[in-house]
């Protein structure tokens, strides 16, 4: 009989309750089920199906946690595809990779395996609150491990979803829910994981790092930062407009990859936020307000700290919010300064700071001063151009000529850098984040060469240092 997912709210209760699940998770883990590749594609294809039963319940969910529209509420159930890519690729994803031994360890064989890792915890956030839980999940799974996931209290409702979708799916001591409050995270966090994957803000990935340091346990860690869009005077400004309309403004602006803010060549400037501006209109009409294709932010907090960004620089379109209704319209802000509170944070709505420069190099130089970004994009038809962004900048992820997309090629490791983040999932990437890989060397009995034994003879000194130097 599988238990019911409880919302923990009394923390000392809520240690002891955690403290026993994953006791239970650790007893399950080293009854060595989870490491046959059948049980893991097996609950795949479970995890799998539930999804597809619950797509009503999950966008339903979306769309009252965060005023989302339907289509893009639909961009939860993308976790589909990583586990369609998982079911398919497991097999050759967990074979031991041959390695070819030195000469002085004949006769021997060596080669590398992938292990599961134990007991994982997921803490999920809440701008896409099902894909950024199950996503990672879905890797966890297919490296053989057991996982707790904590999804974001901030996404209620889809929370819920969760909870009960997994619980009906599995048992409690291979995947669980718990629910709850910050409290129930420190307490979380407080206990012993084989790896923790966080996905958020850097002041809370500061906080895991953190905890998970008593433990001496692995991280990886999904934040953000200011992701820079550059549009150069040779792109297609009509395409980079509405490209980079879409990317920054689809979830309201709550996408960790969104565009933050623009550096715009100055002499095609004044065109491109004509064009951004109509493409504003083209998605939303006249009155974003009214238009049920675009969405609302997580909550009143949130929608406060954004319209306090609209206090210095110039508005040229938008600025039109509701408290009640968590609604600020798309808003373009031009003359920002670097100083400025908005352009010192990372943006997380749909406020698009612009700044213009008059060289590329100059606008190198500007993103190069500052943390490096989740993901970069730039706009241009000049391939030095496009080389020598690459080659001069850091950033989790590149755009050429297009924004956000690349998070849909599930080839593409996605992770940030330095303070945008560490380590990576999507793929494989997900099942090698969630593994070990253990070197091994296997040593013959039948031969043993005196070469490496005490007493050292001059004849054994000449033999390390050729085999040294060779």
């Amino acid at each position: 009989m599988v238990a019911q997912n409880q919302f923990v709210t009394d923390s000392s209760q809520g240690s002891a309750e955690i403290s026993s699940l994953v006791q239970s998770q650790r007893s399950f883990f080293a009854s060595g089920q989870t490491r046959s590749i059948d049980f893991r594609l097996e609950k795949l294809k479970l995890l799998k199906s539930a999804i597809l039963q619950s797509q009503a319940q999950i966008v339903q969910a979306v769309q009252a946690d965060l005023g989302r529209p339907e289509f893009e509420a639909y961009f939860e159930i993308a976790s589909l595809a990583e586990i369609n890519l998982a079911i398919k690729q497991l097999k050759k994803w967990s074979k031991a990779k041959k390695i070819t031994s030195s000469i002085e360890q004949f006769p021997s064989l060596a080669w590398i395996e992938p292990q599961p890792l134990g007991i994982v915890l997921i803490i999920a956030p809440w701008n896409y609150p099902f894909q950024l839980t199950i996503s990672p999940l879905i890797g966890a799974i297919a490296a053989g491990n057991c996982a707790i996931i904590k999804p974001s209290e901030y996404a209620p409702i889809t929370s819920k979803v969760i909870a009960k979708m997994i619980q009906d799916c599995f048992d409690r001591e291979y995947v669980a829910v718990v629910e709850g409050d910050v409290s129930v995270s420190q307490n979380l966090l407080a206990e012993k994981f084989d790896h923790i994957f966080f996905t958020g803000g850097s002041n809370v990935g500061r906080i895991v790092m953190k905890a998970a340091a008593e433990h001496l346990t692995p991280v990886t860690l999904e934040l953000g930062g200011k992701s820079p869009c550059i549009v150069d005077s040779e792109a297609n400004l009509e395409v980079a407009a509405k490209r980079i309309t879409w990317g920054k403004f689809i979830n309201a602006g709550q996408t960790c990859v969104a565009p933050d803010y623009l550096l715009v060549d100055r002499k095609v400037k004044a065109q491109l936020l004509v064009l951004v501006q109509k493409y504003i209109t083209t998605f939303y009409g006249a009155d974003p307000h009214n238009s049920t294709n675009y969405g609302r932010i997580i909550n009143q907090k949130h929608l406060q700290r954004l319209t306090s960004f609209l206090e210095n620089g110039k508005i040229i379109c938008g600025g039109q919010f509701n408290l009640e209704e968590r609604y600020l319209s798309p808003t373009i802000l031009d003359q920002v300064n670097w100083s400025d509170p908005v352009m010192q944070e990372e943006i997380f709505g749909p406020i698009l700071p612009v700044v213009e420069y008059d060289n590329l190099n100059q606008a190198i130089s500007w993103i190069n001063e500052r943390p490096k970004p989740l993901a970069l994009y730039f706009f241009s038809k000049n391939p030095n151009k496009i080389r020598q962004v690459l080659d001069e900048t850091s950033s989790g992820g590149v755009c050429i000529n297009d924004v956000v997309m690349h998070l849909a090629v599930t080839g593409l490791p996605f992770g940030g850098v330095g303070e945008s983040g560490i380590g990576s999932y999507h793929g494989k990437a997900s099942f090698d984040t969630f593994s070990h890989y253990r070197s091994i060397l296997k040593k013959a009995f039948w031969l043993d060469l005196d070469w490496r034994y005490a007493p050292y003879k001059l004849s054994q000194l000449k033999l390390i240092k050729w085999l040294v130097s060779r």
